[in-house]
């Protein structure tokens, strides 16, 4: 068995056209999956363990807790798998949850490749889809700024989120890391997708072709430029500001 693709980012951020990119180069993604193209086998799974997950430095994982986690993943890939064509062809998932198990999800595959999507954290902050904020956003920050205003919170969630994958995937993946910024893909979308076939390494896939049929900007680029409270994008800029900065964005 390959070791798989595996597509994450902070929900909202871009990675439903990713994965149809993805799945253009050959990579077989699942086909039970929702209308964002998410692997549905997962998602029980990651209801279950990210919380739990995030939180083991200060409550460490019983042997037996990991032990059921791997038992528990196992079977999703299994249920993933069952459809794959053939045995040895290549494969992955798509959800953006993943980034919050990345060091999960590496252990139990050393080779698997990650992609890595990553949204302006200002737009990110205004962003309707916050479902999996409030899901998950304690355990992130670990309890801080349970009082703060929605879109410091998501910032602030985005920020934690998006270095800590960024830092392991940089430390521990090297070239099977890679981190794609969704306005540069937008901007530049042969260039873009040439750079994500080029690092599933065995595609012949054509990059215009893709480019123009999957890629169109949305509407919603750039919302935080017509958010009018200035004491708001201070409080984001001061809670994201550093990882704003990190992946280019000011």
């Amino acid at each position: 068995m390959k070791p798989p693709v595996v597509i994450g980012a902070v929900p909202g951020s871009g990675t439903r056209v990713v994965a149809r990119i993805v799945q253009c180069a050959g990579v077989f993604i699942g086909t039970n999956r929702t209308g964002a193209e998410d692997a549905v086998e997962f998602w029980e799974f990651y209801d279950r363990w990210i919380n739990r997950y995030l939180m083991r430095e200060k409550i460490p994982l019983a042997a037996e807790e990991v032990s059921f986690m791997r038992d528990d993943f196992d079977r999703c890939v299994k249920r993933h798998r069952m459809v794959v064509p053939i045995e040895d062809a290549p494969w992955g998932w798509k959800n953006p949850r993943s980034l919050l198990l990345l060091a999960f999800l590496h252990e139990q595959f050393p080779e698997m490749r990650f992609i890595h999507v990553v949204r302006d954290g200002r737009d990110m902050a205004f962003s309707e889809n916050q479902y999996d904020v409030k899901r998950h956003g304690a355990a992130v920050l670990q309890g801080r700024l349970q009082d703060a205003p929605q879109p410091v919170r998501a910032a602030a969630i985005w920020a934690v989120s998006n270095v800590n994958t960024h830092d392991y995937g940089k430390r521990h993946m090297a070239q099977t890391y890679l981190r794609l910024n969704f306005e540069t893909l937008c901007e530049r979308p042969k260039d873009s997708v040439q750079l994500i076939l080029d690092f599933l390494a065995n595609s012949t896939a054509d990059a215009a072709k893709i480019a123009e049929e999957l890629i169109v900007s949305p509407t919603t680029m750039g919302r935080w430029r017509r958010i009018g409270d200035e004491k708001i994008m201070q409080a984001i800029q001061q809670h994201a500001g550093e990882a704003l900065r990190t992946f280019g964005y000011c």
